[in-house]
C-alpha cells in the first residue's frame, strides 16, 4: 500500500495526524524551519524549541552554555545572543553549540506535533531530502506523510503552502497518493518554481520582513534543496536525522 501524503489546515488535522502515527513533517519556511536546517548544516549540536520567551529565558539560566536565539513580531527578544535571521546561524556563530529557539509560530508547531513518533522540520532548503526521508520512514512505519504549516500566527501562508508543494515534489512518481490539498499545493508550486522567490515575496509575511530589514533572509529561505540535512525532534531536540538512523 502506498503512504499517503496529507496536508491539513488545522490543529485538528495535526491531533488526527498523531494518532494516525503518520511522519509529520513540519514547515515554517520564513524563517524557523530554514533557521533550524541552516544551524544545523553549519554544525550546531542540537536545536531546543520552545513556545515562550520566558521559557527560553529559564532554559539559558539552567544551562548558561547554550545560545538563546528567536524572535516576536520578527525581531529578536532583548538580551538573546541570535534572531531568528538563518544568516545569522553561521558556522562561527553555532559550530559545537546547542541553541535554544522560541519564534512565533514555527516552535508552536513543532511543538505541536511531538507526540508524533516522527517528527521532520521541512523547508525549501531541504525539500528533497525531507521527502527522501519522511517517504522511507513512512515506507517502513507503513503509515503516511502528513504537513504542519506553521503559518503565520495560526493563519495561511502562501510560502508554507508552496513549500509542501515542493517537497511532495520531490516525491518519485507512482510512490505515494496524495491528499486533494496536497495536490493543490503541488500545481502551486508547479506553477510558481520559475519566480519561486518573486511569489513569495508577495506574500504579506515576506512584505512584513521586508519592512522590518530582512529582504536578505526572504531570498535565502526561498533557496531549494541547498542542505541535504533533515532535522528531526528526539527527546525534545531537533537533531541531524542520521544520529539516529
Amino acid at each position: 500500500m502506498k503512504p499517503s501524503i496529507n496536508l491539513g489546515f488545522f490543529t485538528e488535522d495535526t491531533v488526527k495526524a498523531v494518532k494516525r502515527r503518520d511522519v509529520m513533517v513540519v514547515i515554517d519556511a520564513l524563517r524557523c524551519c530554514s533557521t533550524i536546517v541552516t544551524a544545523l548544516a553549519n554544525g550546531a549540536t542540537d536545536i531546543t524549541p520552545v513556545k515562550t520567551i520566558s521559557e527560553a529565558r529559564r532554559l539559558k539560566k539552567k544551562h548558561p552554555e547554550f545560545v538563546i536565539a528567536g524572535e516576536r513580531k520578527g525581531l529578536k527578544p532583548k538580551k538573546f545572543a541570535l534572531g531568528n535571521s538563518p544568516l545569522e546561524f553561521s558556522p562561527e556563530n553555532v559550530r559545537g553549540r546547542r541553541i535554544i529557539l522560541t519564534t512565533t509560530s514555527g516552535t508552536k508547531a513543532i511543538l505541536l506535533s511531538e507526540q508524533g513518533k516522527w517528527v521532520l522540520i521541512g523547508a525549501f532548503l531541504n525539500a528533497r531530502a525531507v521527502a527522501e526521508a519522511s517517504l522511507k520512514i513512512a515506507e517502513n512505519e507503513k503509515t503516511g506523510v502528513s504537513f504542519v504549516l506553521a503559518g503565520k500566527e495560526g493563519q495561511f501562508s502562501l510560502e508554507d503552502f508552496l513549500c509542501a508543494g515542493a517537497i511532495t515534489e520531490s516525491f518519485p512518481p507512482g510512490k505515494a497518493q496524495l491528499s486533494d490539498t496536497a495536490i493543490v499545493s503541488l500545481l502551486s508550486f508547479e506553477r510558481a518554481r520559475r519566480s519561486l522567490k518573486k511569489v513569495i515575496q508577495r506574500g504579506s509575511h515576506a512584505q512584513y520582513l521586508k519592512s522590518k530589514g530582512f529582504g536578505d533572509d526572504v531570498a535565502f529561505c526561498a533557496r531549494m534543496n541547498v542542505f541535504n540535512i533533515v532535522p528531526f525532534l528526539e527527546k525534545g531536540r531537533t537533531v541531524p536525522l542520521e544520529t539516529f538512523t
